[in-house]
């Protein structure tokens, strides 16, 4: 009916659409929240730590390379702190909401592969790392192996 942007949206999409796969507890307004909450800070608050690296010119002047390049720079620190958040308060375990695979966890893997481009080595995050290695371990995402640097 229509293009749907945003990650959140997009995973929201998927997991109502498709409600066999079980990849958001539909059926627990509570739960959902906290899926939503997860995503929302992956998308609003990650993301945009990471995009501070390569697109400073949505924050400053394209011309201010000072402040451009100070960003950058501060880009593993701000992403060092969400992750460490992440890992400390959000991560329930074994997937990110407890014992049910979900939308969430599909992100978690996305972001998480960016940690080592931004200079923030993912070993600091054990929860992070395991979380990773279940992941890759799925059978839909080893079709797309080729596409991941494991």
């Amino acid at each position: 009916r229509g293009i749907i942007t945003e990650t959140p949206a997009l995973l929201t999409y998927i997991a109502q659409a498709y409600p066999a796969a079980k990849l958001a507890p539909l059926d627990d307004p509570f739960e959902f929240a906290k899926l939503q909450e997860f995503n929302c800070y992956l998308c609003s608050t990650v993301h945009v730590a990471h995009a501070h690296k390569m697109r400073g010119s949505r924050w400053v002047e394209d011309d201010d390379n000072a402040a451009k390049e100070a960003m950058t720079a501060k880009v593993p620190q701000t992403m060092t702190e969400c992750f460490t958040l992440i890992e400390n308060e959000m991560f329930v375990g074994p997937w990110v909401l407890g014992e049910e695979y979900s939308i969430s966890d599909i992100y978690l893997f996305t972001i998480s592969r960016w940690l080592a481009s931004d200079k923030v080595d993912i070993n600091n995050f054990p929860k992070v790392v395991e979380h990773s290695r279940r992941v890759a371990a799925r059978a839909a995402v080893q079709k797309l192996s080729h596409i991941y640097d494991y």
